[in-house]
Formats: C-alpha cells, sequence, structure tokens
C-alpha cells in the first residue's frame, strides 16, 4: 500500500509534463498540412537522404510535416511517450550520412540519455536514462531525426497497448482495436505517418502484431544482426529468449534501406552484442530459380480465422501463379516449441517482470492471468490438466492446453539449464527438416486474428498462448518478416451461422474457441491482413527478398495491398 500513491503522483507527473511539451510548442507544429507537406511526406527514405543531400531540403524541411502528423496522431490514438523535437535539430549534423534527415521515433523501453525509459511502470518515471543506446547513438551519428518515444504498455507483454501512465493506445484505422502488441505505439504513429520508420522490439512478436495490425512491414532479424543492448527488456537477464531490437516501416523499400544503412554504419563498433556480418545483396529471382515455401495454415494450438486464412492462401495461390513452389511443410510440433518458450521466458516465475509493479497499478489481463497461473500449486494444476483431458469432449481438444498448463511453474537452475538443452535440440529438429524439405521460406501467419479489440478484456480471453504464431520464431532465433497483403472483407470473411455447430469449431481447444469468440468480419471490415514469411537465422536480407517476392506476386494478380487512409 505504501507505493500507491507514489504510483498515482508519477503517472499525473508525466502527463503533465507530456501535456506540457505538446502545448508549449511552436505553433507551425500546430499549423494545417500545406501541399508542400504532401510532397515531403510522399517522398521515400531515399529520396529524403538525397534531398537533404544535395541542400534541396533541410532536415528542418523534413522534421516540420512530419512533426505536424505526430502531433495530430497522437490526438487520434495517444501515441505519444515522450516528445523533444529540439533534439533533432542537432547543430552538428553534417552532411554524407546515410540516414540524413530521415524522421524516426524510439519505443520507450530503449534508453536515450536524458529521458526516462519506462516500460510502463511507474516506478521508472522522473529517472532518465545516462547513456543513449547503441543503436541511438548509431542512429544519430548516421544523420537520424530522433524526435519521440512512443507508448507500451505495462510491462510489455501484452495485445493491448494500456498503462496507468500513458492510457490507451488505439488502432489509427479503427478504435475499438488495438494497434498490436507493445510496439503498438510506434505503429500507430507510423501508419499515420507521424514517423518514418519506428524502432521497437520484439521479444515474442512485439513488432511483427503492430506492423500486421496497422498494414505496416518489419522484419525481426535474429539476435545480433541488430543493435540491442541498450534496449531494457521486460524480462531483465533473460538470454534463453532474447529481446530483439527491430524496425518497422510503412513501405517495404524503406524497411530495406533502412536495414542496409543500419548494417552499412557497422553496428558491432556500437554494440558488443553486434556480430560483424556486413549486408549481403539478395538478388533471389533475376536468374529465374523458383523459390519453395512451406506453408504452415495451423500452429497446432489455434487455427487461423477466416480472413487471415484466406490472406496465407492468396499468397500462396500468387506465388503459385509465378512458379514457386508452395507446399505444407509439418514442422516439429509448434506446441513444444510454446513449451520450451514459455517455460524459459517465465522461469522465475515472472518476478522479473512484475517486479517494478506497484500498489495499484494496472497490468493486462492476459499477464495477470499469467501470474496467477505461476503461483497456482502444481498439484492444482496437474489435477486441472488430467481432469482437462478426461472431461473435454470430443476427447483430445484440450490435450494442448492440458500440456502447457502442467508444465507451467517457476523452475530452478538445473531446471532452466535442462529447458536450454531441450530448446537446442528442438532447433536442430527444425534445421534437420527444413534442410530435408529443402525451403527457401516458411510462410505462415502472424497471429490467427486479423485484429484484437482494445478492451483489456479481450487478452484476458487471447492469452498469451496465441502468441506462438510469432513467438515461435523467436525461441528458434530465425529472421521473421510481416507484411500487409489485403484487408479483411465482412462479405468473404464471415463465419457462417453454424459455425459453432461444426465439428472443427468443436474440435478446438478452449483457447483456441475464445480466440475465435472475438473474432467479427463485421467489425473488423477494412483492417489490414498479413502475413509472415520466416527465414533461418542471420538470413535477413533473404527475408527482406522474400518479402519483395510476395509483393511482386500479388501485384502481378492484381491485388496489391492499399492501405485505408490515416485520420486526417
Amino acid at each position: 500500500m505504501a507505493s500507491f500513491f507514489p504510483h498515482r503522483t508519477d503517472c499525473l507527473r508525466k502527463q503533465r509534463e507530456l501535456r506540457s511539451k505538446l502545448s508549449n510548442l511552436p505553433a507551425v507544429y500546430h499549423s494545417p498540412s500545406t501541399d508542400s507537406d504532401a510532397k515531403i511526406l510522399a517522398l521515400s527514405l531515399s529520396q529524403v537522404v538525397s534531398a537533404c543531400e544535395d541542400g534541396s531540403l533541410t532536415a528542418t524541411d523534413v522534421l516540420e510535416p512530419y512533426a505536424k502528423r505526430c502531433l495530430r496522431a497522437h490526438e487520434a490514438t495517444n501515441c505519444l511517450a515522450d516528445l523533444f523535437l529540439h533534439e533533432a535539430h542537432s547543430p552538428s549534423l553534417s552532411p554524407h550520412k546515410p540516414l540524413h534527415g530521415v524522421p524516426i521515433t524510439i519505443k520507450d523501453c530503449i534508453n536515450i540519455a536524458g529521458h526516462d525509459t519506462t516500460l510502463g511502470f511507474s516506478a521508472n518515471v522522473d529517472r532518465p536514462a545516462h547513456e543513449s543506446a547503441p543503436i541511438v547513438r548509431l542512429l544519430r551519428d548516421a544523420g537520424g531525426l530522433i524526435y519521440a518515444k512512443t507508448t507500451l504498455p505495462t510491462g510489455c507483454l501484452s495485445f493491448e497497448v494500456s498503462s496507468d501512465i500513458f492510457g490507451t493506445t488505439t488502432n489509427p484505422y479503427n478504435p475499438a482495436f488495438s494497434p498490436g502488441a507493445s510496439t503498438g505505439g510506434g505503429a500507430a504513429l507510423l501508419a499515420c505517418q507521424g514517423s518514418m520508420i519506428e524502432v521497437g522490439t520484439d521479444l515474442g512478436g512485439s513488432t511483427r502484431y503492430p506492423a500486421a495490425y496497422c498494414g505496416l512491414y518489419t522484419v525481426k532479424g535474429s539476435h545480433g544482426r541488430f543493435p540491442s543492448h541498450g534496449s531494457v527488456s521486460c524480462a531483465p537477464g533473460l538470454e534463453a529468449i532474447p529481446t530483439i531490437t527491430a524496425p518497422l516501416a510503412r513501405t517495404l523499400d524503406d524497411l530495406e534501406e533502412f536495414w542496409k544503412r543500419v548494417v552499412d554504419m557497422k553496428p558491432w563498433d556500437y554494440d558488443h552484442t553486434c556480430v560483424p556480418i556486413p549486408w549481403r545483396p539478395c538478388d533471389l529471382t533475376s536468374n529465374g530459380r523458383k523459390l519453395k515455401f512451406g506453408l504452415i495454415m495451423d500452429d497446432g494450438v489455434i487455427p487461423p480465422t477466416p480472413a487471415t486464412s484466406r490472406a496465407l492462401l492468396e499468397v500462396a495461390s500468387a506465388l503459385a501463379k509465378q512458379g514457386h513452389e508452395v507446399a505444407p511443410f509439418h514442422p516439429p510440433s509448434p506446441l513444444e516449441g510454446l513449451k520450451i518458450g514459455y517455460q524459459l521466458m517465465f522461469s522465475d516465475g515472472a518476478a522479473s517482470i512484475l517486479a517494478p509493479l506497484r500498489t495499484g497499478e494496472r497490468i493486462s489481463p492476459a499477464l495477470r492471468t499469467v501470474r496467477t497461473l505461476l503461483r497456482l500449486p502444481r498439484w492444482f494444476k496437474r489435477l486441472h490438466a488430467t481432469l482437462l483431458r478426461w472431461l473435454s469432449r470430443p476427447l483430445g481438444r484440450n490435450d494442448a492446453w492440458a500440456a502447457l498448463l502442467e508444465v507451467f511453474h517457476p523452475k530452478s537452475a538445473r531446471e532452466e539449464r535442462a529447458l536450454v538443452c531441450e530448446r537446442e535440440a528442438y532447433r536442430a529438429a527444425w534445421h534437420a527438416a527444413w534442410t530435408r524439405e529443402g525451403l527457401d521460406f516458411v510462410l505462415t501467419a502472424p497471429h490467427a486474428l486479423p485484429a484484437v479489440p482494445a478492451d483489456p478484456s479481450a487478452s484476458d480471453r487471447a492469452t498469451l498462448v496465441s502468441a506462438n504464431y510469432a513467438f515461435l520464431y523467436n525461441v528458434l532465433d530465425y529472421s521473421a518478416g510481416v507484411l500487409p497483403v489485403g484487408r479483411v472483407d465482412r462479405t468473404r470473411d464471415s463465419y457462417a451461422p453454424d459455425f459453432r455447430s461444426e465439428a472443427r469449431y468443436r474440435a478446438m481447444n478452449d483457447v483456441a474457441r475464445a480466440v475465435h469468440g472475438l473474432y467479427d468480419a463485421e467489425s473488423m471490415h477494412g483492417m489490414p491482413l498479413a502475413v509472415q514469411l520466416v527465414g533461418r537465422r542471420f538470413e535477413e536480407e533473404k527475408v527482406l527478398a522474400g518479402m519483395h517476392v510476395v509483393q511482386h506476386a500479388l501485384w502481378a494478380c492484381g491485388k496489391s495491398y492499399v492501405p485505408p487512409p490515416p485520420p486526417p
């Protein structure tokens, strides 16, 4: 109880600080957008850099229209955690910089000297970082304009973006829905053109869900490819499933250019965790070679909803029409990967994740459920799992949920090391299966749902178990990208009226039924649809090239993605 009043005081302080910064901005940032602004906003990343390099634009010229959109995005979605436009006007900015004039925003779990790194916890308010993360120093040295930090949920592990400090961030295309997981604030801002690049983090899909739900592009690399030191993990010290820093962009070309220019800056000179792998250009199609895609329609725990299934099948069909091979891929059990991964992530009973939590401070219902399950006696969970197996009808439908439940408890150091051995054996099995099938990529969904409602009760129903479509590739440490491919259509993507009486619904486990209970093609109509493309470790360039292959295959079929217009 002693921390309740400091919690309220620090939340109010942070909120007043942001309001003051917004209200005291120069009037130009609150003025209407002009035709000149629209022309600058239409430029690609490489065009912005070229214009700033040849002097036809200044960094100030670029920042002004993006700052205007940034403020409007915040008004529409509540996506800003901090704002410091004056710091983007660096007097030391010199020409011949690879990111000269590129507007960049940063998730509020990455250190920027002189600014709080809250992770959504009030205990971190008014505790500014003493040193910027290596990625921030690199971006500034490269000429990037860093001017804002973006919102995230308390403790990060959530499908909705909500905290007592910042309130709730909503999806820019429909405020009834979340912008995604913990990088959702940055995704909302990016979708509104309030930034050109957002730098976020991904522990279990936290850049890929926001990209999927906001119609954006992202690639999560393998650990060590992109600078991640100084990105404060929600589970500090967790090395078995490390937090990966990753960028998001509005276009695939911008994403690829950003990745290339960051790697060309030799990030290993900034960050001791980076491996010295230079950029390796990847051309997959100029020699006429056809690719092989392994299609995973279902993660074995939660079947995809109709819109998500359609997106995958349309991409598979478009690729096949271009002569590529798309074949069902049956990898080592995704459920086993989920079991290993979640046991490692929560091996300390979620103590490190919840350590900063104060009395009265809200966490997401999904994380609260995790905490409850971890605290339940093991005999009770074993009993519950046994009853799920015996009493569920049809028999076997809850076996996956029961298998996860009975192993979900804090681990000793010896048990954790045994799990790391299991993880390595699991990775080896995946490697063997991938090699045996001769795959170039895995094609799958980022999540079973095309959108998650912003209502916190929705994440409680979905639970973190539904994250496995993305989390699996953190366990494997594979490179994984997400790209938008269409939009939900109420006519084509609705359930049949008798869906809940069909055998496929009756066979779903309780978590899958809860996830499908959140699906509503009518309310989700027009929301972005995305697919996930996966490569092996350190194949970031290849994944980006593969995303281009998917995009061009869709274009050839007349199915290019057109994003909904951002809020005015």
